[in-house]
């Protein structure tokens, strides 16, 4: 998760008091974990990472075993529990477990496609005091219709999203980008804005198959880094103008070697009294979390190093206790998640910014090459912007020199 809006805060303040703040970093005591309850669900999304449908699944974990496991993860020292599916509305016990989980002092989440909520149903969410609820949006009317396979479904989730803003709950909007809604995304920033929305998730799409050449002049990765741009400049308007808005983005950790980029070229004078400040603060963030400081357990009790990867399972909850399995660095690919640094290949050992990037989203390249070390087809920086040349070997850069990587607390979407 990439906080724009904690970071333009930060720049906004070293440019009135003149220096950086000093900010506390902190090992988090345990990963966020995003629970798929449940996969069923009313809609069947073109971009479902769950390949969700209307029907039931069999298997999935029972009320007592959800229990267990929370026990489990609150004794892990879990902060965070995003509660997902499928549609977790469908779930006929979401509210009992959430009440648990409240109970218990989780942080709790909810993510839904917001189509089920109407009047009642935003009752109660609101009565469970989730601490945020995100619905997705992929566009706006027709668009988002079109990737929901539903017709009516945008006014279906606009309403309940005004539902839950009346009700007081903190409401955000998830959207991910592709090539077939990324003109919706300045109208969604505006819809936001006029909603009184508070906050706003832009998540990557984790595509593959794009390789290393003319990676600037590539349609997917130019509508990228302009959609990047949008949102960095639209996170600083809204701190200038000292509005509640809050912008972060996911499933791509280029984005914090990409804010340094955007710095130098919109405030060159910001840039050259606090870049350096700034650098240090995104290595402390430390880019891509997965296997690390976010977790997945799927509606079947599978554990997964996030969302992204339910092809590769660690381990089932039945089995052995979530705790054990995040803590097994006998798998391979947990070893390799858990190192710092990560042994990363290509590209993406010869750049500049490993350290704040982490290596990106190590999903993609295992997708594309079978190898989930391999340079992460989905970058969207340049050679030059990262500092190597053509055989991958790296080159000076500045003024963003290279620093060491520490852990940071992490607070749930």
């Amino acid at each position: 998760m990439f906080r724009i809006t904690q970071f333009m805060h930060e720049l906004a303040l070293a440019a009135r008091e003149g220096r950086y703040p000093t900010i506390r970093s902190a090992r988090p005591p345990g990963p966020v974990v995003i629970w798929n309850l449940i996969r069923r669900c009313n809609l069947t999304c073109a971009h479902c990472y769950a390949l969700s449908a209307d029907h039931d699944y069999a298997g999935e974990l029972s009320h007592a075993e959800v229990n267990t496991v929370m026990d489990d993860l609150k004794a892990y020292r879990v902060p965070v529990l995003i509660l997902s599916g499928g549609e977790p509305l469908l779930r006929p016990d979401l509210f009992e477990i959430a009440a648990r989980a409240k109970a218990m002092r989780f942080y709790v989440g909810l993510s839904t496609n917001g189509t089920l909520i109407d009047a009642p149903m935003a009752d109660r969410i609101a009565a469970a005091g989730f601490n945020y609820v995100g619905i997705s949006l992929d566009g706006i009317a027709a668009t988002h219709d079109k990737f929901r396979r539903l017709e009516g479904a945008y006014e279906r989730s606009l309403a309940g999203i005004r539902l839950l803003h009346a009700r007081g709950v903190k409401v955000g909007l998830r959207y991910t980008m592709t090539a077939m809604n990324a003109h919706d995304l300045p109208a969604l920033l505006q819809l936001m804005r006029d909603e009184g929305v508070d906050k706003f998730y832009f998540s990557h799409l984790n595509y593959a198959g794009r390789g290393n050449i003319h990676r600037a002049k590539d349609a997917q990765f130019a509508a990228t880094r302009d959609a990047l741009d949008l949102l960095f400049d639209r996170a600083w308007d809204a701190v200038q103008q000292g509005l509640d808005e809050e912008y972060v983005t996911g499933n791509n950790d280029a984005d914090g070697p990409w804010l340094l980029h955007w710095l130098q070229r919109r405030h060159p004078t910001l840039q050259a009294r606090f870049g350096q400040a700034l650098r240090s603060r995104l290595v402390a963030w430390g880019g891509n979390s997965s296997g690390v400081n976010v977790a997945n357990i799927d509606n079947l009790g599978n554990v997964h190093p996030d969302t992204m990867w339910w092809h590769h399972t660690l381990g089932n909850v039945r089995e052995r206790p979530f705790s054990a399995i995040w803590s097994d660095v006998s798998e391979p690919l947990m070893a390799g998640l858990k190192a710092q640094p990560r042994p990363v290949e290509g590209r993406c050992a010869a750049c500049a910014h490993r350290d704040i990037c982490g290596g990106n989203t190590r999903v993609r390249a295992q997708q594309v090459t079978g190898n989930p070390w391999a340079e992460d087809p989905g970058c969207y920086l340049t050679d030059d912007e990262i500092g190597v040349q053509g055989g991958g070997e790296r080159v000076a850069l500045t003024p963003f020199a290279g620093r060491r990587r520490v852990p940071v607390a992490v607070v749930a979407e």
